[in-house]
């Protein structure tokens, strides 16, 4: 069966609708949830506000309203109502767990209530995901789970809407979560199945099947590397080369030197990286260890002739470009980070600082002419789908869709032709993405070497020699549940004329 034979609405990789915001729309309970009760117009919350719901209820509403980015916005609310410790915990796992389960939830939400889910508001229809999420995938006590969410209506501005809750909630404790995923998918295909149970699009889970060989058959890796998008995250640092050591920087954090990377942190208990000391003083950075990968692996594959000129193209937020900085600076090379957007430029300036081998230029790539001597190393960190790094950002599953792929597919081929352009013959191009969509990776390569005598794919295995996993092909794909860093892919190429 094809991996693009997908069941369900969810399946189908549909995205959540945003609701509307009717005047006459009735409730679960069959009473007006735009019009309060007299019970209701009473009521009040049945204690002191709740922080933790209350933050997780925020960031749910600036990503649904404001299309902000939930990894921006949570530790703001973090820090306004002051939690930290166990409230932060469950803030962020409230927060960031009812945006991964979106579109699950709103299967089951959907069977619950009475009307259409784009029919009922937006700060309601969170509050219902928000109250779902913790019946189904925490822990928490039914009675507090329902009664929370319930008082959040109410301190929150929709009291009105408090008995609709209430009795939507409590038709969603009818059944567990594994007995809803399978009235929800019982007329899907295999991979349908697995969308609705780990709350991904179709297409994402048609995506990961066809990059992991899995369309049919044995999923289990397939599943596996769902389930990893699930998880929270380890935080990784780099330990910037020449200005300290990773044991130094793993003893400062309380962290673990990574296992691939020289110059990799792990940090399992997460906290606020920024408030490090090795952070603070720019002796260390945050950056996944696969993006470290990557960058390394342009730098240490064989070149013959002149090392001395090396580009960033795509170099904003300026963490490779920072890396690379330092790895230059070690063989007397220059670096030249090239970015389209400004504001992206000042952060890599940021990043780069007390490096005096960086010129940073900004502008679109696509219009530098060409080079006369060329450079030797070219890095693309191209942009793309982000499908990657889906646990980190937990509304980016149900932002992206297939439609995105034409344009990002486009830019990405623009790109490595001026790639392409700017390394001198016999020079080396890096093409990175974070993403492990064949349309993004090796089809990608794959179309440019059939269209260029002049180009030659070189084995990057060799520079991922320390990673297990990676030998079925000249071309590198890391996974998050393989190898705990994001989805990164990287392949080499070599300019022959």
């Amino acid at each position: 069966m094809p991996a693009t034979s997908q069941a369900g609405a969810l399946a189908s990789g549909d995205r959540p609708r945003r609701s509307s915001s009717p005047k006459n729309s009735r409730g679960a309970n069959g009473s007006s949830a735009g019009r309060p009760r007299s019970d209701e117009q009473a009521a009040q919350p049945s204690g002191p506000v709740d922080q933790p719901r209350a933050a997780a209820f925020a960031v749910l509403q600036a990503v649904s309203e404001q299309d902000a980015y939930a990894n921006l916005v949570l530790p703001r609310q973090l820090t306004e109502a002051g939690l930290t410790g166990r409230d932060a915990a469950l803030a962020t796992e409230l927060g960031y767990g009812t945006l991964r389960a979106t579109g699950t939830l709103d299967e089951v939400l959907r069977r619950c209530a009475s009307r259409e889910l784009a029919d009922i508001e937006t700060p309601v229809l969170n509050l219902l995901r928000l109250g779902a999420y913790q019946l189904l995938r925490t822990r928490i006590p039914t009675h507090a789970a329902v009664a929370t969410t319930v008082d959040l209506a109410r301190s929150t501005g929709n009291a009105r809407a408090a008995g609709f809750v209430n009795a939507v909630l409590r038709k969603v404790t009818a059944r567990d979560f594994e007995d809803w995923c399978s009235e929800i998918a019982k007329d899907a295909s295999p991979l349908g199945r697995l969308a609705v149970r780990y709350s991904h699009p179709g297409w994402i889970v048609a995506a990961f099947a066809d990059s992991l060989g899995q369309a049919e058959g044995d999923l289990s890796d397939l599943q596996a590397a769902l389930a990893a998008d699930d998880e929270r995250p380890e935080t990784h640092l780099v330990g910037w080369p020449g200005r300290i050591e990773r044991d130094e920087l793993a003893t400062e954090a309380g962290g673990e030197p990574g296992p691939f990377s020289p110059y990799a942190v792990r940090l399992s208990s997460g906290g606020e990286p920024g408030a490090l000391a090795a952070v603070q003083q720019h002796r260390a950075g945050v950056q996944d260890e696969g993006s470290q990968l990557c960058a390394l692996a342009l730098a240490s594959l064989p070149l013959t002739g002149p090392d001395e000129r090396w580009l960033d193209l795509c170099a904003g937020p300026g963490g490779k470009a920072a890396l690379l900085a330092a790895l230059a600076a070690d063989r007397g090379a220059r670096i030249t980070a090239q970015e389209l957007h400004p504001h992206r430029a000042v952060l890599i300036e940021r990043a780069t600082e007390g490096w005096s081998n960086v010129e940073i230029q900004v502008g679109d790539a696509r219009r530098l002419p060409p080079d006369e001597r060329g450079y030797d190393r070219v890095l693309l960190d191209a942009p793309c789908t982000g499908l990657g790094a889906l646990r980190r950002r937990p509304e980016a599953r149900w932002r992206r869709s297939p439609d995105d792929l034409a344009e990002l597919q486009s830019l990405q081929a623009e790109l490595l032709a001026v790639a392409l352009r700017l390394v001198r013959p016999g020079g080396l191009v890096g093409y990175a993405t974070c993403s492990p969509h064949l349309a993004e990776t090796r089809h990608q390569i794959e179309a440019l070497l059939a269209d260029n005598l002049g180009v030659e794919l070189v084995d990057a295995r060799p520079a991922f020699a320390q990673v297990p996993g990676t030998g079925g092909s000249p071309m590198v794909q890391l996974w998050p549940h393989r190898h705990g860093t994001d989805a990164m892919f990287f392949a080499a190429l070599r300019r022959t004329r």
